[in-house]
């Protein structure tokens, strides 16, 4: 942990907030790993300020001179991926390897945007009339507002980030105040990678205090969110009052519909791995198995059994498989859901508990005979808790997966094409991995339907999401 970092506005790293001290804790050990300056009203002011002054000669920087100075940045995190993986495990819990994956990762992600922002490419129109000139032209939309989660602190500010920096728009970051520090770091290397001081700025503190004023600061023309559905509703809401764009990265409650021809061998180890990766702590999580009859309780004791053997310990022990939830609150949540899910008759066969009185650890958990009664089968379990529901065709599958509001991931194993091709038509999710879990590439879009938000961050999507068509029409 860089117990120096401080709040950034105009290039500088600031020692001290105008709303006093903000204390970050170590999830495994609940000890106070740094007192960092909390930001207010006075920082949201400068950032937004500088952020306004500093995008019209960010903008006007040629996207071949942006793309280079983005690169070197994503080579000076490369250089930097121990320290910076330490402080991600450290104020987050995610085991070592899961943080230097993603932070790795977020480096990709900078570059593959600074790449693409060398293509943000217009087009030409055929006009009705002799000597007329029609051209779409892709303009950088403004400073932006990144407000990005605890789960992924690198990878989640990191989405909004790079396409915002490839088009030409200045940023105004604001971390959860309960992982601030890697944002920080990632700040850093774009400043001295060249990036122009005022160009990107970091504030934190009281999420609902600096959401409001940041979305409704005049400066601020983009706000990008990714979070719960209960606060998307909450800042779509005010971002419509002020009419700024928006792009929505809300919950999800992930089916997976196993098929009697799925390959288990396969598929359990998959599915342990990612459900309990990052603690289950992932929007994307695999989290309402759906399984045909006559594979069930196959796979509910090979799941099982693959979650008792899951590791969990301090995400610095580097043979700790998944490290305790970031938040105490989580834990709770949880232990809640499991004790709801004993109670209405639902059968706990791994897991099922918190573990010991220091730090936010629970045990990776797999319910079997889940029904929709259950309070985690229609509240987003964000943590180490796999639902098992018996399912008796596909079409059952099919209409439990599309019962919630709900449409970020989704998944299916099959063997079988015709299978896969119908649940392809039928579900209802902005993504669908077919026989595997990985869905975020920097190259793809990433996004919901329905209650899970709107818009897409990743791929050529994400970069379109930060600028705004201008029709050029010209008689020559």
């Amino acid at each position: 942990m860089h117990t120096q970092a401080g709040l950034i506005i105009g290039g500088e790293s600031r020692a001290t907030g105008s709303e006093g001290v903000l204390e970050i804790t170590d999830p495994a050990t609940d000890e106070v790993l740094a007192s960092l300056p909390k930001a207010g009203l006075a920082e949201v002011a400068e950032a937004t300020e500088a952020a306004l002054q500093s995008f019209a000669d960010w903008s006007a920087v040629s996207p071949y001179d942006r793309s280079k100075v983005l690169r070197r940045a994503a080579d000076l995190m490369r250089a930097r991926t121990e320290e910076a993986a330490r402080c991600l495990t450290l104020e987050q819990g995610k085991p070592l390897a899961q943080a230097r994956i993603e932070w790795a990762s977020s480096a990709d992600l900078l570059d593959w945007f600074a790449e693409e922002g060398r293509r943000a490419y217009g087009r030409i129109i055929a006009g009705r009339v002799p000597n007329a000139d029609l051209r779409v032209l892709r303009k950088p939309v403004g400073p932006v507002a990144a407000l990005s989660p605890w789960n992924f602190p690198a990878w989640g500010v990191m989405q909004k980030i790079a396409p915002a920096l490839a088009a030409g728009c200045s940023v105004v970051a604001k971390p959860s105040e309960a992982t601030p520090v890697t944002t920080w770091h990632i700040a850093m290397c774009l400043l001295e990678a060249g990036l122009p001081p005022r160009a990107i700025s970091v504030i934190w503190g009281s999420s609902s205090l600096i959401s409001d004023a940041l979305i409704k600061s005049p400066e601020i023309r983009k706000v990008s969110l990714t979070g719960s559905t209960r606060v998307g509703r909450i800042v779509a809401a005010l971002a419509g009052e002020h009419l700024k764009k928006v792009t929505m990265e809300l919950g999800g409650h992930a089916p997976v519909i196993v098929a009697a021809d799925a390959d288990m061998s396969k598929l359990i180890p998959l599915a342990a791995q990612w459900k309990f990766r990052n603690a289950g702590q992932v929007c994307v999580s695999p989290t309402r198995f759906l399984v045909e009859d006559a594979v069930y309780d196959d796979f509910v004791d090979g799941l099982a059994q693959a979650a008792a053997r899951v590791k969990v310990g301090n995400g610095l022990d580097e043979s700790t498989a998944m490290g305790p939830l970031c938040t105490r609150n989580q834990r709770n949540v949880i232990s809640a859901m499991v004790a709801d899910a004993r109670a209405r008759g639902a059968r706990v066969v791994a897991g099922g508990d918190a573990i010991g009185n220091t730090g936010n650890f629970h045990a990776p958990t797999v319910v079997a005979d889940a029904h929709a009664g259950l309070m985690a089968m229609n509240d987003e379990p964000f943590g180490p808790l796999a639902l098992v529901a018996r399912m008796g065709s596909i079409d059952e599958a099919l209409a439990e997966a599309n019962r919630m509001p709900v449409g970020l991931a989704s998944f299916a194993f099959t063997s079988n094409v015709h299978t896969a091709a119908r649940i392809t038509r039928t579900i209802r999710a902005g993504m669908l991995g077919i026989n595997h879990f990985a869905l975020g590439l920097p190259e793809t879009p990433f996004g919901g339907i329905l209650d899970s938000g709107f818009g897409s961050e990743g791929g050529i999507e994400g970069l379109e999401a930060y600028t705004s068509p201008m029709l050029v029409s010209a008689m020559v």
